[in-house]
């Protein structure tokens, strides 16, 4: 069997990430499957548009037909799943298309991911892995203790977290009823390059740059477990080549910081790598909004699986990988400004409910 990869949601943030670290660092041959919904864009594919083991196809995963002919034309080896929405605010407004994508779009590709596989000799079958990619917020709020472990009880609390949750359980059941050789992952809040600037860190960054308010939800006080996207991408990797059929693996970045501290270490850094800036203190642009509803308060990932049994450890703390993060954004303002064409930086999420 060769090495093609199909990487659904290739054009997004992880996608993205996740496609130009194969194409650096190994000889797969990736078919980078997207549909360029707002937060995808072929400006985070630019250094590797024309590379030779790289070819993009614009469709959606939900269209059978086309999904099946790529099966079809280019026999991949493994499908790594990370088209979907992900936005929680975007969810509260809008539920039916996380329902579209996250949950009817998986349905129809593993159905092609599978008729695919029954075509495949043993060996190839052996071979072949289905993994999706997916969110620790399928758990629900954690309290004051404790951590995620990969068989945690699902009690998503968001329309985005009840969408992947119920993707996931479609993934397992493909294995246990169908056979599909799968793969599961869950992950805690990524951060990085090329983020869509809806999501908190980027938001902060760019509102920081040009002395904008910095809106804080409620008090500040939700946790979340933050993981440089570099050391995501480097897990899906070893997940791939290594995890075990039917398996899931959580990876985390052992950073666990309240809302409030991110905001106030990103005013820091800014602080300190733009001395000059009319905006110092940066803090002073911290404001409190009301808060999301249903807002978790905890998310926090146990990682020691991947880690004994694969291998890996996160090499970016928060702090340096929130320095790379914010350099990158402030030497790529041409990439921000065609990204910022479809999102104003308004808040989301307000639309259906009472604030």
């Amino acid at each position: 069997m060769n090495q093609t990869i199909f990487i659904t949601g290739g054009a997004g943030f992880i996608g993205s990430t996740l496609v130009r670290y194969f194409i650096e660092n190994t000889e797969y041959y990736i078919i980078n499957i997207d549909k360029l919904t707002y937060a995808s864009s072929l400006e985070s594919l630019r250094s590797i548009a024309t590379h030779p083991q790289h070819q993009f196809i614009h469709t959606d995963i939900s269209n059978s037909g086309i999904i099946t002919e790529l099966f079809t034309k280019y026999q991949p080896s493994a499908v790594m799943n990370l088209a979907a929405e992900s936005h929680v605010d975007r969810s509260i407004d809008s539920p039916i298309d996380f329902i579209n994508t996250n949950i009817l779009g998986t349905y129809h590709l593993l159905e092609a991911a599978l008729n695919y596989w029954k075509t495949l000799n043993r060996k190839s079958q052996a071979q072949f892995r289905f993994h999706h990619i997916s969110t620790d917020e399928v758990f629900g709020s954690l309290g004051k203790e404790g951590l995620f472990e990969e068989y945690s009880p699902y009690r998503p609390s968001s329309p985005y977290a009840a969408s992947k949750a119920s993707s996931d359980h479609l993934v397992r059941a493909w294995y246990h009823t169908y056979g599909l050789p799968i793969l599961i992952t869950n992950c805690s809040n990524n951060y990085g390059p090329y983020q869509f600037p809806e999501k908190l860190i980027p938001l902060m960054i760019l509102n920081g740059f040009e002395g904008k308010s910095l809106p804080i939800y409620g008090q500040g006080d939700n946790i979340r477990d933050w993981l440089y996207v570099d050391d995501h991408v480097r897990a899906l990797h070893l997940v791939l080549d290594k995890g075990i059929p039917g398996e899931t693996y959580n990876i985390g970045g052992y950073n666990e910081k309240t809302n409030k501290e991110v905001v106030e270490i990103i005013c820091q850094a800014l602080d300190e790598l733009f001395p000059h800036s009319p905006h110092i203190p940066h803090s002073s642009l911290i404001t409190y909004v009301v808060d999301r509803p249903g807002h978790d308060l905890r998310y926090a990932i146990d990682s020691r699986k991947i880690t004994q049994e694969l291998g890996w450890q996160p090499q970016e703390n928060f702090i340096t990988g929130l320095h790379k993060t914010i350099t990158w954004y402030r030497d790529n303002q041409d990439w921000c400004q065609i990204v910022l064409k479809s999102y104003r930086r308004e808040r989301l999420g307000v639309d259906r409910i009472s604030l």
